[in-house]
């Protein structure tokens, strides 16, 4: 199948997760047909919900790490301008020690909130290959596609196809102009042969619309029957709402009902932005250059998704809107949670986590943390010291300065003439002594 030819190309990660995810999806698209309902539609609607259902722990992770980044961002903040515009070697090392021993203090670490978005990323890209190429990883689906295959190639088995067998339908596609842009890129079959031509050819049929269903009929007459029956059962499970799942809303400058996915897409995902930056750590200067760039983004991932929605096949659309429509259920929830939930006990725990990984590997309770602010005690012990011998001889320049313009500028008005005179002779009778 063409998951296989998938994790060749894509990689040793994404293969597997999409394979799963696609069993997933099958198993989903069994279910709703059970009551007689066959639609990729509502199908992608469920596999959003039980993908999030699923990723919801690691979310709550993450988003406990935003909001004691919040709690800790004005300490952190303070170290920064403390040390901004210093860039030796000396000062750097001070504000990495410093704000170490922040992160320490709250029983985390520089990289706790990442490890959550590293594990969620793979998953979320194997989202979009099943999403855009539904057949290749739900075989309830592909069914149907494969006997259009057997039909016009007269070939039983996928197995069997002979090298060039999809000749005349790329020739059909180039001259109906079928997009045939998929997830990996379709590329040139030359030398391809059984299965994965077969599945290849899979993806060609996947992105024809109803009416190039129709043509393909014309252009297949001896496979016109199957093509007829196959086709319909295919545009019922395409369709979704009148739009068809395999086609891009974007068609021109003519308004059509597609339009309402991505027009959905950029306004549930700035909704859903704006609930989740509750929970996050805010910038103290609105018009800092973070602050800025994070209004600007908040302004243009909604945008950029109303872009993509419109270019990509509806199906990731939908899927687009229901992953931000369950996102701000789930983010309401996650929020009236974070509410609740006590910072003190929530740091007490992270050091408890921590010192049970100390302990393994054979250290001491909250060593980190002592050597850290043992560190800190003496960095700032040795810039006390250092500011004081400064402040020491600045004051000594001044009272030097001071004692200088009263001697010379004795018994006459500072700045006069006679103040000139009078600094003149006395620097010649003090140095004449």
């Amino acid at each position: 199948m063409e998951y296989l030819v998938l994790t060749k190309s894509g990689g040793m990660i994404l293969g597997p997760i999409s394979m799963i995810l696609g069993w997933i999806m099958d198993a989903l698209f069994k279910f709703t047909s059970m009551f007689g309902v066959l639609n990729i539609g509502l199908c992608i609607i469920l596999f959003t919900l039980v993908v999030k259902v699923l990723m919801f722990p690691l979310t709550i992770k993450q988003q406990k790490s935003s909001k004691l980044m919040a709690v800790m961002q004005p300490e952190i903040a303070a170290i920064q301008n403390k040390y901004k515009g210093k860039t030796d070697n000396d000062s750097m090392m001070r504000m990495n020690v410093e704000t170490k021993a922040v992160y320490e203090k709250y029983g985390t670490s520089m990289t706790g909130g990442c490890l959550q978005l590293v594990i969620q990323m793979p998953i979320l890209f194997a989202l979009y290959r099943v999403i855009y190429n539904i057949p290749a990883y739900v075989y309830s689906v592909k069914e149907y596609f494969m006997q259009v295959v057997h039909a016009i190639s007269g070939v039983a088995d996928f197995s069997a196809l002979p090298e060039g067998a999809a000749a005349q339908l790329m020739q059909f596609a180039t001259d109906h102009n079928v997009s045939l842009n998929t997830m990996p890129a379709l590329g040139d079959l030359t030398g391809l042969s059984g299965e994965a031509l077969g599945n290849k050819m899979v993806d060609i049929l996947y992105k024809l619309n109803p009416a190039q269903w129709t043509e393909l009929g014309n252009a297949f007459p001896n496979a016109a029957s199957v093509i007829s029956e196959n086709a319909a059962a295919i545009e019922s499970m395409n369709s979704f709402l009148g739009i068809n799942l395999a086609t891009n809303p974007w068609q021109g400058f003519m308004p059509n009902m597609a339009w309402l996915i991505p027009i959905l897409a950029g306004l549930t995902q700035w909704f859903s932005a704006k609930l989740m930056m509750a929970n996050q750590s805010q910038p103290q200067d609105e018009n800092s250059t973070s602050a800025q760039m994070m209004k600007q983004m908040n302004v243009m991932m909604p945008l950029m998704s109303v872009f993509f929605c419109f270019t990509f096949p509806a199906a990731i659309g939908i899927y687009w809107v229901a992953s931000s429509a369950f996102q701000i259920i789930q983010q309401v929830i996650v929020n009236a949670y974070l509410d609740k939930v006590d910072i003190d006990e929530m740091i007490a725990k992270n050091l408890e986590k921590a010192n049970k990984k100390r302990a393994k590997q054979g250290l001491p309770p909250q060593k980190i943390n002592k050597t850290a602010s043992e560190s800190l005690k003496q960095i700032q012990a040795v810039q006390e010291r250092e500011e004081a011998t400064r402040n020491e001889k600045l004051e000594k320049t001044r009272e030097q300065m001071k004692e200088s313009n009263e001697y010379y500028n004795k018994d006459a008005k500072p700045g006069s003439l006679a103040a000139k005179a009078n600094m003149v002779a006395k620097y010649n009778e003090k140095h004449n002594k």
